[in-house]
C-alpha cells in the first residue's frame, strides 16, 4: 500500500468511528424500547408515563383512564398513545375512541413507535390488514435498526394471516 492509500484508509476509519459515535449519542434515546424516556417519566408531572402502563398490564383499565384524564396532556403523543391503548384494552374495547387517540398521537409525532404498533394492532382488530401493513411499513422506517414494536407488530400480522 502506498502512503496516500494508507492515509485515506486511516482517514476513512477515523471518520467512520466518529460518525458511529455521533450516531450512537444522537440515536440512543430513539433506540430505547419505547418512545417514553425514563427522564420524562421521572418528572413528577409525567409520573403517569410509568404508572399507567403498569396499571394497564395489571388489567386496571379504569384506574389507568382515570389517571390519564386527571392529567390531560392533549398535546403529548405519549398521553394519546396510552389513552388509545387503555381504550383498546378495556372490555369491551372502545375502538372509535382508541383509534382517535392513536391518530392524534401520530399527528403530534408521526414516527411514534408505540402508536404505530398499537394502531396497527387495532387495525387488525377491525380486519384492516392493509392498514396494519401500512403501520408496519411506517414502523420499519421509524425503527431503522429494528425495535420491539416492529417485531411485535410483525408477529401480530403473521398471526392474523394464519387465522
Amino acid at each position: 500500500m502506498t502512503g496516500s492509500n494508507q492515509f485515506s484508509v486511516a482517514f476513512f476509519v477515523k471518520r467512520l468511528l466518529a460518525c458511529t459515535l455521533a450516531w450512537n449519542l444522537l440515536m440512543a434515546p430513539a433506540l430505547a424500547a419505547s418512545d417514553t424516556s425514563s427522564v420524562a417519566a421521572s418528572k413528577p408531572e409525567n409520573a403517569w408515563l410509568k404508572r399507567v402502563p403498569d396499571l394497564i398490564a395489571k388489567g386496571e383499565i379504569k384506574k389507568a383512564l382515570d389517571d390519564l384524564m386527571a392529567d390531560q396532556q392533549r398535546d403529548n403523543a405519549d398521553w394519546h398513545n396510552l389513552m388509545g391503548f387503555a381504550y383498546r384494552k378495556q372490555q369491551p374495547p372502545d375502538i372509535p375512541r382508541s383509534e382517535s387517540h392513536y391518530r392524534e398521537a401520530l399527528k403530534i409525532k408521526p414516527d411514534h413507535r408505540g402508536a404505530l404498533e398499537y394502531y396497527g394492532e387495532l387495525l387488525l382488530m377491525k380486519n384492516d390488514l392493509p392498514g396494519a401493513e401500512e403501520m408496519l411499513k411506517r414502523l420499519s422506517k421509524a425503527c431503522f435498526f429494528g425495535c420491539e414494536e416492529l417485531s411485535d407488530l410483525k408477529k401480530a400480522i403473521e398471526a392474523f394471516k394464519r387465522r
